[in-house]
């Protein structure tokens, strides 16, 4: 299979009063078309950095990322966006912010197309009925729910999501596992999560890429080998317990840490 995202020797620095501070140092990563990769690694990394090189939002200073074959050296609207807080527009309807993308991608496509499409994810991850209502008149979940929509509603090549779950209880977590299982399932498409949550990346991952402490380099790629239409039941068997204690060794690596202590 194709690799539809390719980072080749990527290396970036922020600069501060203080000089240079780099953040990325040679990573590679190759994500093949239609596959879900899982990011970790160390707090303060480069994770997030990664997500706006690949969205095109800023410029490595050295090495390329490569989207469908092309070298990304501008922001791209065949990418969606979601982040831990939604960002919804509070003065907009929630069928009004999932819509928001095709009035700035399709122009040229009917409101009434625009609706149905919208209203058809909706449907999908349980709010019909909530299309009326505004953002601040839904819970947490469902306003991240909302988010999921809007970020897909283009029918966009590569979903990047920087830690969509991190503010949400467990139990709405959890239950947002399984919807972006469900929403992968009706609508194909190559996605980059950015998680701390190790099961989290294990349960919607086609492989978990471990990146090492700042400046960050690829250290680890787990494919993760379990079923497609995998339940929650699933992270409680030896297999993919197995593969949570082989990702927090490798945690313990990047952080300077014995890796061997956890060793199982």
């Amino acid at each position: 299979m194709a690799n539809l995202i390719e980072i080749k020797n990527v290396s970036h620095a922020y600069r501060t009063k203080a000089g240079p501070l780099p953040v990325l140092d040679g990573l590679e990563i190759a994500v093949p078309e239609g596959e879900f990769a899982a990011v970790v690694g160390p707090s303060g990394c480069g994770k997030s950095t990664l997500t706006r090189l690949v969205a095109g939002l800023m410029k490595p200073d050295s090495g390329e990322v490569w989207l469908h074959g092309e070298r990304v050296t501008t922001p791209r609207k065949t990418v969606g966006m979601a982040f831990q807080n939604p960002v919804l527009l509070e003065w907009r309807s929630i069928l009004d912010n999932v819509i928001l993308p095709l009035e700035i991608v399709a122009p040229r496509m009917g409101q009434k197309d625009r609706v149905a499409r919208a209203m058809q994810l909706l449907e999908m991850v349980g709010l019909a009925g909530f299309e009326g209502k505004r953002p601040s008149q839904l819970s947490g979940g469902m306003r991240q729910r909302a988010s999921l929509c809007r970020a897909i509603v283009h029918k966009p090549d590569v979903l990047i999501m920087d830690e969509p779950f991190g503010a949400l209880d467990n139990f709405t977590r959890e239950d947002l596992w399984q919807t972006m299982r469900d929403l992968r399932a009706a609508e194909p498409f190559t996605c980059v999560l950015i998680t701390h949550d190790l099961r989290e990346s294990v349960f919607l991952g086609d492989q978990v890429i471990v990146l090492s402490g700042r400046p960050a380099r690829t250290q680890h790629v787990l494919t993760v080998d379990l079923p497609a239409d995998r339940t929650l039941d699933v992270l409680y068997e030896p297999k993919a317990q197995d593969m949570l204690h082989l990702l927090r060794d490798q945690i313990r690596i990047a952080q300077g840490r014995d890796g061997a202590e956890g060793a199982h």
